[in-house]
């Protein structure tokens, strides 16, 4: 082989690696400062997500988790049968399942496990759950 040939393989190789990577890339929270936005995922997965505002003036992230708890509970007692929920809030989403709360840069990427379910439900902070030996929750740490 050539040098030529060799040189023209590695440029397509990096150049191919390049169009993955921004592929990869997919949607962008908004970055809006204080906003809270609600994301519902295209069903098709191929469709730009649909992004709703939930709340304004949000202080912190945690504050914008909270409110779409409230909305996903509400959506339950209505009759709704989605237990999940995506957000965003100031260029990172939201996650909100049955496990707690996770936050992330991408809607696909790493998650950063932030809030967890208390036995009764409710979200708190995750070291501040006293918890059976065998790991179960009890309940939320006196001050």
């Amino acid at each position: 082989m050539s040098r030529k040939t060799v040189a023209s393989a590695i440029a397509v190789g990096l150049l191919g690696l390049t169009v993955a990577a921004c592929a990869q890339k997919g949607v962008e929270a908004p970055t809006e400062e204080g906003v809270c936005y609600h994301v519902v995922l295209a069903e098709d997965g191929k469709s730009a997500p649909q992004i709703n505002v939930v709340a304004r003036d949000q202080p912190q992230i945690e504050f914008c988790a909270a409110r779409l708890e409230e909305m996903r509970l509400r959506f339950l007692r209505l009759g709704g049968n989605n237990r999940d929920m995506v957000g965003a809030y100031q260029g990172q989403f939201i996650f909100i399942d049955r496990g707690g709360v996770k936050f992330g840069k991408t809607l696909t990427g790493q998650r950063f496990f932030a809030l967890t379910r208390t036995g009764d439900g409710r979200l708190a902070i995750p070291g501040a759950i006293q918890r059976e030996i065998d790991g179960r929750p009890v309940a939320i740490a006196p001050n």
